[in-house]
């Protein structure tokens, strides 16, 4: 699928399945319920939204993973809400960013203790400058490898979703591999698009946050969804490009064992 096909069918997603969309929808109102009891002054309407907001971490994560499925097989269709399989998806998701973060807060803590004790006696000496070397050097440090961790965990959950299996998905070298079958080039000027757009359908949104009182309510539960739908669903799009030689193999294979049954 080329990328023009494959950003017009992305945005395209969420309005086709236009009477599913509440449902999605609903979901981000859980997150809604706090700010709703912290305007009110609202200890219980505030505590409901605590407990909402750990619904919508157990339900989310899990429900987008299915659209990233649908998206790597190329149906159209929103997934339906399954409380059982998105609270265990929404878990398999948490353990994989788990365990895709662990390089990057292991560098932080690294450069906590060594540059730590550095930096303080930098500012005692009044090295500013050196101070914000340092400083600024560890960050990018951290910030690189940060990057580089969280764009490796977002085809892993591409690979999770597709194969359906964690082990496929923490296997890191068949993650580079994916990426290397996509082509970085090709990955690169997808998210260029895919950020310039999103970011210019969220500005042009946000306007609707001036409306009194619901004007917040509209963008969270609303506005947002349409968005995290759409980047979702594309990113199974941009993996369906090398999905199908996933299926064209498995078929091989499966056709070899039928000929090789047939012979013996």
């Amino acid at each position: 699928m080329d990328l023009s096909k494959l950003v017009l069918n992305s945005f395209k997603y969420p309005f086709r399945n236009i009477k599913k969309l509440p449902v999605l929808c609903l979901l981000f109102v859980f997150i809604a319920i706090i700010p709703i009891g912290m305007i009110a002054n609202n200890n219980y309407i505030t505590a409901i939204g605590v407990i909402a907001f750990f619904l919508f971490i157990l339900l989310v994560p899990g429900y987008f993973l299915s659209m990233i499925k649908l998206g790597s097989s190329q149906s159209a269709m929103l997934p339906s809400f399954n409380l059982v399989n998105n609270i265990y998806d929404s878990i398999r998701v948490l353990f994989l960013r788990i365990v895709y973060m662990i390089v990057p807060a292991a560098l932080f803590l690294i450069a906590l203790m060594v540059f730590g004790p550095t930096s303080r006696n930098l500012i005692n000496n009044f090295k500013i400058i050196e101070f914000l070397a340092t400083v600024g050097f560890v960050f990018l440090l951290i910030l690189i490898v940060y990057l580089v961790f969280e764009f490796l965990l977002f085809f892993a959950k591409a690979r999770l979703a597709y194969f359906n299996s964690l082990s496929e998905a923490l296997n890191m070298k068949k993650v580079v591999r994916d990426i290397r079958n996509i082509g970085i080039v090709n990955i690169i000027k997808w998210l260029i698009v895919m950020a310039i757009l999103l970011n210019v359908i969220a500005f042009i949104s946000s306007y609707v946050m001036s409306i009194p009182y619901v004007g917040f309510l509209i963008y969270g539960c609303i506005v947002i969804p349409i968005i995290e739908s759409i980047a979702n669903y594309s990113l199974g799009l941009l993996y369906s490009n090398i999905a199908r030689n996933y299926d064209d193999s498995n078929f091989k294979r499966i056709d070899k064992q039928k000929t090789a049954m047939q012979k013996d």
